[in-house]
């Protein structure tokens, strides 16, 4: 078994989708039939995180997210473990690992 979808419902898309582009991930703009404009990234084994906006359903509570990122998306972060905030308070823990896959750091 394994996750191929993860929801984030927030008031705040627009920092979010901007948050999460910013560790790397490429969201693009979806719309199904006549849902809300959202966001998806699609992970390297087919999982996807998508971002809604919070209208008929509430905000996502608290989540905790670990998340991998090859380093030549992670921007100026290091090879290693570092703990953000998103901009509705989740805890992300994004993994930057070496080239040969191993990390360091917390």
């Amino acid at each position: 078994m394994g996750i191929d979808l993860l929801v984030i419902y927030t008031a705040r898309l627009e920092e979010c989708r901007g948050f999460y582009a910013g560790l790397g991930l490429d969201l693009v703009p979806e719309k199904h039939g006549d849902g809300p404009d959202h966001y998806a990234a699609v992970f390297a084994d087919g999982a996807v995180l998508e971002l809604y906006p919070a209208t008929r359903r509430p905000e996502t509570g608290y989540v905790r997210l670990g998340l991998t990122v090859a380093a030549h998306r992670a921007g100026d972060r290091p090879v290693g473990r570092h703990t953000l905030t998103d901009p509705d308070g989740r805890t992300v823990v994004l993994t930057v690992p070496a080239p040969g896959g191993t990390t360091t750091g917390s």
